[in-house]
């Protein structure tokens, strides 16, 4: 079902997109790892290739056009496909309203969501004639924020309403695009979490990047191709939960 699909995972190199690319390299794909942090994305595919796995590293700037369109090019001359994206990468980056800056602001947007479009549209070159499956992820603050997130929330809110409409455009090649919603995913110190860190949550825990992992193996899956356009929210039951107290 996975074994040999050609994977590639932006932001690869740690946190969710690490566990992601942990995830489809166990299920014996071709994975390649897409990050900017060129030691840390070095570091994570030679620990995957110890056990075995087919994982490389790429090096790429995913906000510039040409550095993706330099990377898929690769990737495609080195495996004659790409089957699946997950575009993850991303900047979190929270400020004050009144000293947001236009180089700020051009930044987040270029960073989270204009190098999803171009990643997902360079990739879809690629799978144009054998289909596949792109996962973008967002994130529920999309749909609810705190204070100052304003170029986050914009960003993560462009791409679920890009998720659907290249959901659209690209459902003649038989390519399927969704996205899913993390909530309070931790992605570090897991163990320093708080009782009520884990108890505002319905589920009474945090999320761990598995989780999301998971969400993508679903989404990727092949047997799954009635599902597109869709988003998938993970977060513990939060953004149904009501703040008022009694």
């Amino acid at each position: 079902m996975f074994e040999g699909k050609v994977v590639i995972v932006t932001g690869g190199a740690k946190g969710i997109g690490k566990q992601t690319a942990e995830a489809f390299a166990q299920k014996k794909c071709k994975v390649v790892i897409v990050d900017y942090d060129k030691e840390s994305g070095d570091q994570t595919a030679a620990s995957f290739r110890k056990n075995g796995w087919d994982v490389q590293f790429l090096h790429c700037d995913v906000s510039r056009l040409d550095s993706v369109k330099d990377m898929m090019k690769k990737i495609n001359e080195k495996y004659g496909k790409i089957d699946i994206l997950i575009n993850n990468a991303g900047i979190s980056k929270f400020q004050n309203i009144w000293e947001v800056t236009e180089q700020d602001w051009t930044s987040i947007l270029h960073n989270n969501l204009s190098s999803v479009f171009y990643c997902a549209r360079e990739a879809a070159r690629y799978m144009k004639e054998n289909g596949g499956a792109i996962v973008n992820i967002t994130s529920t603050r999309a749909f609810q924020s705190e204070a100052n997130t304003e170029g986050y929330s914009a960003t993560k809110g462009g791409i679920y309403s890009l998720t659907h409409s290249l959901a659209i455009t690209l459902s003649e090649y038989k390519i399927r695009v969704n996205c899913i919603s993390p909530g309070w995913i931790e992605t570090e110190e897991y163990d320093q979490l708080r009782e009520i860190d884990h108890l505002q949550h319905p589920s009474k825990r945090v999320g761990k990047p598995s989780e999301i992992a998971k969400a993508c193996i679903y989404f990727a899956d092949p047997e799954n191709d009635f599902v597109t356009g869709s988003n998938l929210v993970v977060d513990g039951g939060m953004t149904r939960k009501m703040i008022y107290e009694h």
